[in-house]
């Protein structure tokens, strides 16, 4: 059973991953510093959540100094439909 419940967190969405999306799709480059003060989220944890979200092809970074700053991809819907229509059905079911 252990395997079963490490697979069922791997898919689910969570709170704080859309609060980071939403802050994301509203426009322009932000960085985690900025994303975990609008969200009130950790830092640590807006930049899991935006690092996760590139990776999946969701997310764009620009990797500049000081600070690495990201923004949801005018291709994020190609790159990644399935979890792009899922985080979005996602922030439905939980009012965001």
């Amino acid at each position: 059973m252990a395997g079963y419940d490490e697979a069922m967190e791997r898919n689910e969405i969570s709170r704080h991953e859309v609060l980071v999306y939403r802050v994301l799709a509203e426009g322009g480059w932000v960085t985690t510093r900025e994303i975990a003060e609008t969200t009130g989220v950790a830092p640590r944890t807006a930049r899991a959540h935006a690092l996760k979200l590139v990776r999946l092809g969701i997310a764009d970074q620009a990797e500049v100094f000081p600070g690495h700053r990201y923004r949801i991809s005018e291709h994020a819907s190609k790159r990644n439909r399935a979890y792009h229509d899922r985080i979005q059905r996602a922030g439905e079911a939980l009012g965001i």
